[in-house]
Formats: C-alpha cells, structure tokens, sequence
C-alpha cells in the first residue's frame, strides 16, 4: 500500500471541440495504454472548448464509467491554444502528455515518451516523418512557414511537429507562468528551453470526423507565432521604407537632370501612377505588420483571463483569480 501510494501520476491531456464521433476510440486506446502500465497513476483530462455537438455529454458518460477520466468544460469555444493552458492549469500529474482527440497522433506511442522522461528528458516530442492525409499545398505552406519563421527568430523552433508530446512538472509550471492572450504553443515549447528528446513517427489520417483547421485558422496562428517571437517584420519594414525612400530620390534626381539636360519635362502618367500605387501598397503594407504588433500589446494590456470554466468535473466554477496560475500541489 505505501509503495502503491508513493506512484507517480501522467496525466493525458487532450483538448476537443466537436470530436464526439473519435471520444469513445481514443477513450478505448487510451485505457489499453494504462492498464498495461502499472507503474503509474493516470488520470485523462478532457478540455471541451465549447463543443456544439455531444462531445461535453460524452465526457461526463466516460467520467462515470472510469474515475481516472476528469473533463474541464470552458464557458465557450477560446480556441486550442487557450484550451491547452486551461488544462495545464488543472492536470495533477508529476508529466502531462498532450495529444489530439482525432486520433492522428497514436495514442500507442506514449510507453516510449514515459521511458526517455524516466531517463532525464523533460520535453519529449513527436516529430512527423510523414503526414498521411494531408494536401501538398498544406504540407508545402507548413515547410515555408517554418523557414520564415526560423529565419526571423533566434530560438531554434521545432520543425514537423505539433503539440503531442509529454512535459516534465518543470515545463507545465514554465508555460503556466506565461499568461499570454494571444498564445503561440509551438514556440513556447521552444522559447521555455529544457531537456528535448524527439521521436519520429508517421501521422494518420483522422479516425473521424473533419479537421477543425482551416486556412483562414491556419493564417492567423502563422501571424500570431511571427509576432509572438520576433520583431523582424517591424525591422525589415524600417529596412523597405530607406531602401524604397533611396530609389524615390534617385529617380527624382534623374528626372531633375534630364528636364534640365534636354528642357523638357518627362511624360509617363502611367508610370507615375504606377510608383503611386506601389508606394501606397508598401505603405499599407507596413501600417498592417505595425497595426499587428499595435493589437497585441492592446490585447495583452486589457489583463483579462486567459479563460473561464463553466465546471471541472461535477461542480461549478467560480472563477475566481484566473490571472494567477492554478496550483493543484
């Protein structure tokens, strides 16, 4: 019984917004994976991230059946990034590993995670070595976002990868501290540093269900992860700005010598609507990348909550200091 007592507890964390059809499968491969390791206390916490369909009705029914699941239902849809904190906020586990509910990540490979973080790593991630299911126009955007994206920034951000992983107690309490609005996970997980080991794996399609992600998503998380780790974009627009200002002068120039060599003015009304147009895009341009940074430092002032909750588990919420990282030690 004291041995019994003194297990350590890996919670697995998995967001949902709309996966009813994929609960009860993971739910079924999850359990496989507990109960063949027994050196362990697992809990399952399920985020419903303000479901239209029965995924909240689903996690109550799984709660009921195996106490070892416990679900955080927010208050509305605050998006995967803000779901993900919640429930770090509330895991109990001395690790949390954090999957998708689609099933596209296998729930099969978290044994191996626990055994390189049994040997000292404190982030162990999983990086794609293919991505089944997925268009080459979203395979190659998502390689040329990441190139633009490293080339911007110093820290050296992980490629092929998304958030299944499993994360030290010390890497939980690093990203609870940063109370970010506008979150950028993917490179949280890069910017809080610490121990990595990644394993490759090859990603399946969805058990069920459509992908929640679509372009116009997929666009404002590339925006938010740019400006959240760098301020290149305001820089290279400084560097536009002399570079376009330089070219201006030395066209004008060239036009005050030719109207005074030959004593007549230069035509080109198309032309000169032509510079007007392309300035006052580069001009636009620039108002947009600075109007970008403007908005986030609006956002992050407010201070409001990152969430609230509407229940955890069977009882409701309060809401109360959700400023504050929650201790649950």
């Amino acid at each position: 019984m004291e041995q019994e007592k003194q297990k350590k507890m890996i919670t697995i964390l998995v967001p949902a917004y709309n996966e009813e059809e994929v609960l009860d499968m993971l739910y079924e491969r999850l359990k496989t994976i507990m109960n063949q390791n027994t050196k362990y206390d697992f809990e399952i916490l399920l985020v419903n991230d303000g479901s239209k369909d029965s995924t909240f009705e689903i996690m109550q029914e799984l709660r009921k059946k195996d106490k070892r699941v416990c679900y955080l239902n927010l208050s509305r849809n605050f998006g995967k990034e803000t779901a993900m904190i919640a429930g770090l906020d509330y895991c109990n586990g001395d690790a949390v590993v954090i999957i998708d509910a689609d099933l596209q990540d296998p729930p099969e490979l978290i044994p191996e995670m626990i055994k390189y973080w049994e040997e000292g790593y404190d982030d162990v991630y999983a990086k794609r070595k293919s991505r089944k299911g997925e268009s080459w126009l979203k395979k190659y955007t998502s390689k040329m976002y990441y190139k633009v994206l490293q080339s911007f920034t110093k820290i050296e951000i992980q490629k092929d990868t998304g958030d299944f992983r499993l994360l030290d107690r010390r890497c939980i309490e690093a990203l609870k501290s940063i109370r970010e609005s506008q979150r950028y996970t993917k490179g949280l997980f890069s910017w809080i540093g610490y121990n990595k080991k990644e394993l490759l794996y090859d990603r399946d399609p969805r058990a069920a269900g459509k992908t929640k992600w679509n372009y116009k998503k997929l666009i404002d998380l590339s925006i938010d992860g740019i400006t959240s780790f760098t301020t290149s974009p305001l820089r290279w627009s400084a560097i536009m700005g002399v570079i376009v200002s330089i070219a201006g002068f030395i066209y004008m120039i060239a036009i005050i010598i030719k109207t005074l060599i030959s004593g007549v003015d230069v035509p080109g009304y198309a032309s000169t609507m032509v510079v007007i147009l392309f300035l006052g895009g580069i001009q636009l341009i620039f108002l947009g990348v600075i109007g970008e940074y403007l908005g986030r430092a609006f956002y992050e002032t407010k201070g409001r909550p990152l969430y609230f909750i509407e229940r955890y588990n069977e009882v409701k919420e309060t809401n109360k200091n959700l400023n504050e990282p929650r201790n649950l030690l």
